[in-house]
């Protein structure tokens, strides 16, 4: 079983890897900062969904909407640092679930479209001979 640190985790292969927030603009708006920074290949919202938990020793509960992310896990460590920056939350949940099983082509979608583009290179007018 995959432990802990990195390594393991680049060997675990693809990751779903998700987050709560309390609104759906926050949900949509964290999916689609995580897929166009390509950290994510995509991302879903569903809910809203009632939660239960402790926060300052006191009971809550919370309407919240999920996010679910798919990442190659080489990603994950970026994901996740990307995710806690941008959280309204000050202790977001974020977890991360190992795909343990999908499909080739799905799977190998996902490690393309988390792959760094080279940047687009501004071409300048060639000046020709005269």
């Amino acid at each position: 079983m995959a432990g802990s640190d990195a390594g393991d985790r680049e060997d675990s292969g693809y990751l779903q890897v998700q987050t709560t927030t309390d609104s759906r603009a926050e949900a949509m708006e964290l999916a689609r900062a995580a897929v166009e920074a390509r950290l994510a290949a995509c991302g879903q919202v569903a809910g809203p969904c009632a939660s239960t938990y402790w926060w300052n020793d006191e009971l809550e509960r919370a309407e919240e909407w999920f996010v679910f992310l798919k990442t190659p896990a080489d990603r994950y460590d970026e994901l996740a640092a990307f995710l806690t920056q941008r959280h309204s939350y000050d202790e977001p949940e974020i977890v991360a679930t190992q795909i343990v099983a999908g499909s080739a082509s799905f799977l190998n979608w996902v490690r393309e479209e988390t792959r760094p583009r080279p940047s687009e290179q501004t071409s300048q007018p060639e000046i020709g001979a005269g």
